[in-house]
C-alpha cells in the first residue's frame, strides 16, 4: 500500500515509487454514508488509464475538501487503483437555543439558517463559532457587553450532533459619564443638551437614553459638529472619540475631544450664475445678511428658498449651491450663492396612481398646476395638500419625472394610498352618550369614488328614533361651487337617564345649500331650508315635568314651524382631512329663524383649530368653541330652549358625561321646588382644549391612528333666567368653567373612526356626572 496524501494539507510518500507520473486502472471510494459517490467523482478531475501526477492527486482532494461535506480526505494506492478514504462531517440533528430574551428564538433560528447552521444539514464547527462571534457583536452593539455566547456539542449515532447555543445577554451597559475636551465657549451640560445620548440617572426607569449605541454617538457627534456650524465655528473639529468600559462591563465611559476654532461673520452675501429674476425678487429667500453669525444650517435653507423660487417660475431642476469664502485673518465669510437655473419645465401629463375606488377626476379637479403650463413647484405642492385635505387618502406623494425625449417636459406623478372614509355619524356600532344604536346606516364622503358625500340612515338607539338623508356634491360645477340636501325626521324622548334636560321633541325638517369658494382655502356657503319642532308634553305620564319648560311652553306653546337661513364662512388650511397635524380651520355660521317663523331666534357660532408641527408626527394642538344664541325682537326674548347650547363628552370636554355641564333645571312636586341632576342647557357656549399629539411606538402607520394628551375646558351658560328658576344664575362666569385632563386615542377603521378617551375632571361639582372612559365609534374629535 502506497500513501499518497492524508487529510488536506498534509501529504506524505511512504514507499512511492520515485515515478512523479503514474498510471491507475481503478478509482474507489471508501467511507461514504449520505454522501452519492456521483457528487464525489464530479468533484475529481481524475481519469483512469491516463497518467496521473502527485501534484493532480494533491489538489483533487484539496478540491474535494473544499466542498465542506468532509472532515478528512486520505489518499492511497494499492496494485494499480487509487483508493479515497473519507470522513463526513456529521448532520445536525438538532438546534437548541435558550438564555435569549431581548431577540426572539424564531429570528436567532432564521439568521442560524441564513448563516448554515440548520437541522437537517452538515454541521462544520468553524461556521458553529463564527456564529457565536457575530451573536455577541449582535448584543454589544446593543450595548450589553457582558454578554456571553456558549455552545455545547453532542455527538449523536450515525454521525449526528445535536447543539445547544446557550446565551447570556447580560444587563445593558449604562454611560457613566460623557466628558467633553476643549470646549471654552459652551459648557458640557449646554452642549449635551443636543445629545440623544445621555449619562445615567439613578431615577429613569423608562429611558434609553443612557444606554450606548454606536450609531446613536456617531448621530450625536454630527448634532454637535451641525450646532457650532450653525453658530459660526467654521473650523470646528471633532480630534478624537475614546469609549471605554469598566471592567465588569457594566459602566461605560465616553471623552470627545474638540477644537472650537473661533466664531466667524458673515461679511457679504452675493448671487452669482445665471439669474433668471432680479436680486431684488430673490433677497428675501436669503436668511443670512453682512454682520449676521455664520450658520450652514441658514445658508442651506437659503439654497433651499432661492431654489424654490426658481421653481414657480418653471425652473424645476434648478440647482443653488452656497459657498462660504472663508477668511480666516478677518474671521469673516463671503458667502456667494451659485445659481444654475437649468432649463424651464413644462408639465406634459398630470398622472395618478393609487386611487383604486377614487375616480380620476375627483384627484384632477383639486389640481392648482395644469397640463400644458410652465410648472411651478408651489402648485404642485398646494396640490398635493388639497388631495391630503380631502381625507380620502392615507398618504399622497409627488414626484417630477422628467421626459425621456424631451428636457424641456416633465410628468407629475401623483400617487395615493386611500383609507376608509366612512361614516363620521354616532348612528353606527355604539356611543356611550347614544347607548346601544339599533338599524342601518350609510355614510361616505367619497360616494362610489366620486367625491359626493352621502348619508342614508334609519336608526333606533335607546332614547332617539332618526331618519335622514343628506347629499352634497363639493363640484356641483366646475368652478368649485357645491349643492347639498338634507331631509330629516327625529323624535327624541329623554326619559332615560342620560343627562340631558328631561323633554322630548319630535322635528322633521330639509334643507339645500349652496357652497361658494372666495379663495384657494376659503369658501363660503347659503342655507336654506324649514323644520318643525313638536314638544310631546304628552309623555310626561310618569315623570313631572321641569318648571322651565312649562314656563316656556305656556308661553310660546308646543309646536314651531321654522324657516331657516344660515350662511357660514369656512377657512381650511390643514394638512389632512381626517387626523391633521399641521395648518389650521375656522368656521363661522350665523343662522336664523327668518320672519314669518313661529319663533324668530339667531344662533351665532365660531369654531377654529390651529396646529403647529414640532416634529415628525409630534404636534401641538389648539381647538375653540364659541356659540351665542338668542331671540329676535321684543316678542322672542331669549333661545329656545330646544335649540339651547350643551357641553361635556367625547368631542366637547372629555371626562365629563355627554351634555352634562351647566347649569340644572328645577321641578315642583307636591308644591315643593327642588334643582334636578339635568342639564339645563344655554344660549352662551365656551370651549377650548390643547392637545399634544405624539406618535405611538412600535406603529409604523401613523397616519391612521392619532394619541395625544389633552386639557379640556368648558361650559355653557344662560343670559336669561325663568322666574320660577331660583338656581339659574345669569351671566358668563369663569369660575363655572370645567376643565379636565387626560389621553385620547383615534384609529382609523374599516368600519369608520373609532375614539377613546381617558381623562380626569380637575375641578368637577356636586352636581356633574363624570365620565373616566368614553369612547365612541363612527365620529372623531
Amino acid at each position: 500500500m502506497k500513501y499518497l496524501v492524508f487529510s488536506l494539507a498534509f501529504v506524505s510518500c511512504f514507499s512511492l515509487q520515485a515515478a512523479e507520473v503514474f498510471q491507475i486502472e481503478d478509482l474507489r471510494i471508501e467511507g461514504l454514508q449520505r454522501v452519492s459517490p456521483g457528487t464525489v467523482f464530479s468533484q475529481l478531475p481524475l481519469q483512469t488509464d491516463e497518467p496521473i501526477s502527485l501534484e493532480q492527486i494533491t489538489q483533487a482532494s484539496k478540491q474535494l475538501f473544499t466542498t465542506g461535506l468532509f472532515d478528512d480526505v486520505a489518499v492511497y494506492t494499492e496494485k494499480e487503483q487509487l483508493i479515497l478514504r473519507v470522513k463526513e462531517r456529521p448532520t445536525l440533528q438538532k438546534l437548541e437555543i435558550e438564555g435569549n430574551k431581548k431577540v426572539s428564538s424564531e429570528d436567532l433560528t432564521k439568521g442560524l439558517s441564513q448563516a448554515g447552521l440548520e437541522e437537517g444539514q452538515i454541521f462544520q464547527r468553524s461556521t458553529l463559532d463564527q456564529i457565536k462571534l457575530e451573536l455577541e457583536r449582535m448584543y454589544h452593539a446593543q450595548g450589553r457587553y457582558s454578554a456571553k455566547i456558549t455552545s455545547e456539542v453532542e455527538e449523536l449515532p450515525r454521525n449526528r450532533v445535536a447543539i445547544k447555543i446557550k446565551i447570556n445577554e447580560g444587563s445593558v451597559a449604562a454611560i457613566r459619564r460623557i466628558n467633553l475636551v476643549g470646549n471654552q465657549n459652551y459648557s458640557n451640560q449646554e452642549l449635551l443638551k443636543h445629545f440623544e445620548l445621555n449619562e445615567t440617572k439613578g431615577w429613569t426607569l423608562f429611558n434609553s437614553a443612557d444606554q450606548y449605541s454606536r450609531e446613536k454617538l456617531a448621530g450625536d457627534l454630527e448634532s454637535l459638529r451641525s450646532w457650532y456650524l450653525d453658530n459660526g465655528y467654521l473650523r470646528f473639529n471633532i480630534e478624537s472619540t475614546q469609549v471605554s468600559i469598566s471592567p465588569n462591563r457594566q459602566d461605560i465611559f465616553i471623552t470627545i475631544n474638540v477644537f472650537e476654532g473661533d466664531q466667524y461673520k458673515v461679511s457679504d452675501v452675493e448671487l452669482a450664475g445665471e439669474l433668471i429674476l432680479e436680486e431684488e425678487q430673490l433677497n428675501p429667500y436669503i436668511f443670512l445678511k453682512s454682520g449676521d453669525t455664520f450658520s450652514r444650517s441658514a445658508m442651506t435653507a437659503s439654497s433651499e428658498g432661492v431654489r424654490r423660487r426658481l421653481g414657480i417660475e418653471g425652473y424645476t431642476f434648478a440647482e443653488v449651491n452656497g459657498r462660504p469664502d472663508i477668511d480666516d485673518d478677518k474671521k469673516e465669510v463671503k458667502l456667494i450663492f451659485l445659481v444654475d437655473p437649468g432649463r424651464r419645465s413644462y408639465v406634459r401629463k398630470i398622472n395618478f396612481a393609487g386611487n383604486i375606488s377614487t375616480k380620476d377626476e375627483v384627484l384632477r379637479r383639486e389640481m392648482l398646476q395644469l397640463e400644458g403650463a410652465s410648472a411651478n413647484t408651489d402648485l404642485i405642492k398646494q396640490s398635493k395638500e388639497q388631495l391630503d385635505r380631502l381625507g380620502f387618502f392615507s398618504s399622497v406623494n409627488v414626484e417630477n419625472q422628467p421626459s425621456a425625449t424631451n428636457p424641456d417636459l416633465i410628468d407629475v406623478n401623483y400617487t395615493v394610498e386611500e383609507q376608509p372614509s366612512g361614516s363620521i355619524s354616532a348612528s353606527v356600532g355604539y356611543s356611550q352618550s347614544s347607548g346601544v344604536v339599533y338599524g342601518a346606516a350609510l355614510s361616505q364622503n367619497n360616494f362610489l369614488g366620486t367625491g359626493n358625500i352621502v348619508s342614508f340612515g334609519a336608526n333606533r338607539s335607546d332614547f332617539r328614533t332618526s331618519y335622514n338623508f343628506s347629499y352634497l356634491n363639493p363640484y356641483y360645477t366646475i368652478d368649485g361651487v357645491s349643492r347639498g340636501f338634507n331631509l330629516f325626521y327625529r323624535e327624541t324622548d329623554f326619559d332615560e337617564d342620560y343627562g340631558i334636560s328631561s323633554y322630548a321633541t319630535d322635528a322633521y325638517g330639509a334643507n339645500v345649500t349652496y357652497g361658494y369658494p372666495i379663495s384657494r382655502n376659503s369658501r363660503l356657503s347659503l342655507s336654506l331650508g324649514f323644520d318643525n319642532t313638536t314638544v310631546q308634553a304628552e309623555k310626561y305620564q310618569n315623570i313631572i315635568l321641569l318648571d322651565d319648560i312649562r314656563a316656556f311652553n305656556e308661553e310660546h306653546g308646543l309646536e314651531f314651524f321654522n324657516y331657516r337661513v344660515t350662511g357660514r364662512w369656512t377657512r381650511n388650511l390643514l394638512n389632512r382631512g381626517i387626523l391633521a397635524t399641521n395648518g389650521s380651520y375656522q368656521s363661522f355660521s350665523l343662522e336664523l329663524a327668518a320672519p314669518g317663523s313661529d319663533y324668530q331666534f339667531y344662533k351665532a357660532n365660531y369654531r377654529g383649530q390651529k396646529y403647529f408641527k414640532l416634529a415628525d408626527n409630534w404636534s401641538l394642538k389648539f381647538r375653540t368653541d364659541l356659540g351665542y344664541g338668542d331671540g329676535l325682537g321684543s316678542e322672542y326674548k331669549q333661545l329656545p330652549f330646544y335649540e339651547n347650547y350643551f357641553s361635556g363628552g367625547l368631542s366637547s370636554v372629555r371626562g365629563y358625561r355627554s351634555n352634562s355641564l351647566g347649569q340644572r333645571s328645577t321641578q315642583t312636586f307636591n308644591g315643593v321646588q327642588s334643582k334636578t341632576s339635568n342639564a339645563l342647557g344655554g344660549n352662551i357656549l365656551m370651549e377650548g382644549s390643547a392637545e399634544l399629539i405624539f406618535p405611538l411606538p412600535f406603529i409604523e402607520d401613523q397616519r391612521s391612528m392619532q394619541t395625544s394628551l389633552f386639557l379640556d375646558g368648558g361650559s355653557v351658560y344662560t343670559s336669561r333666567c325663568f322666574s320660577n328658576n331660583p338656581s339659574c344664575t345669569k351671566g358668563v362666569d369663569l369660575d363655572e368653567l370645567r376643565y379636565s385632563v387626560g389621553i385620547s386615542l383615534t384609529w382609523l377603521t374599516a368600519i369608520g373612526p373609532l375614539a377613546f378617551s381617558i381623562a380626569e375632571p380637575l375641578n368637577d361639582g356636586p352636581d356633574d356626572r363624570t365620565e373616566f372612559f368614553q369612547f365612541s365609534l363612527g365620529q372623531t374629535f
